[in-house]
């Protein structure tokens, strides 16, 4: 049984773990029910703040869906260049704030998604991003999607071999951070439960 049976409209804003060459979108796609239309405007390389500064957000609020899910953490990490980087304490959860603030302004429903964690089974810098946009749901009365916690938790259960089966492979090596179909699947349908869960009005409705 699909998760969802209602008409609705769910855009998605974030970098490449959520599109669907290369994230979960596609998997949260397909556990949508069929008159569910899920609008995916992430796109690659992109942070909290050059989405926003390239014009894709005013694309996500021109399209007036019901809700749209926003995730960013791996391009706003130091490194990425001052046109991406944020603070996971300051301009992070501003950026947050004002996807939130304008969001509603238009009349759709937001709900935060923690960044998908990274498959190193080391320390990813993601957990700051995350603390972050935990805080940002709370004080703004917004649903949170954790996917940190539930894919770090899931990812720690496979062990290394079997995660790297869930990523794309590129020159002979396992890229850890972005996602195939099995992955993809994986963590697609993930989101997809946890938003009937934070959101009570999608959840699963009997036939």
């Amino acid at each position: 049984m699909t998760l969802f049976a209602l008409a609705i409209r769910i855009a998605l804003a974030g970098d490449s773990t959520v599109t669907d060459a290369s994230g979960w979108g596609k998997g949260f796609a397909a556990h949508m029910a069929p008159r569910a239309e899920v609008l995916n405007f992430a796109k690659s390389g992109r942070s909290s703040k050059s989405f926003r500064d390239e014009g894709h957000w005013e694309k996500v609020l021109a399209a007036k869906p019901d809700y749209v899910l926003i995730q960013f953490g791996h391009n706003d990490q130091p490194g990425k260049g001052p046109a991406r980087e944020t603070d996971p304490a300051t301009t992070y959860r501003e950026l947050y704030a004002a996807y939130i603030r304008e969001a509603r302004a238009a009349g759709i429903r937001p709900v935060l998604v923690t960044s998908l964690v990274r498959r190193t089974f080391r320390d990813d810098g993601l957990d700051l991003y995350a603390e972050a946009a935990r805080a940002v749901a709370a004080g703004h009365n917004v649903p949170l999607i954790d996917l940190y916690a539930r894919s770090r938790a899931a990812v720690e259960k496979l062990g290394q071999a079997a995660a790297d089966t869930i990523g794309p492979v590129n020159d002979g090596k396992p890229d850890r951070t972005h996602l195939n179909e099995a992955g993809s699947n994986l963590f697609g349908a993930m989101v997809a439960e946890e938003l009937g869960r934070v959101v009570p009005a999608l959840r699963a409705r009997a036939p």
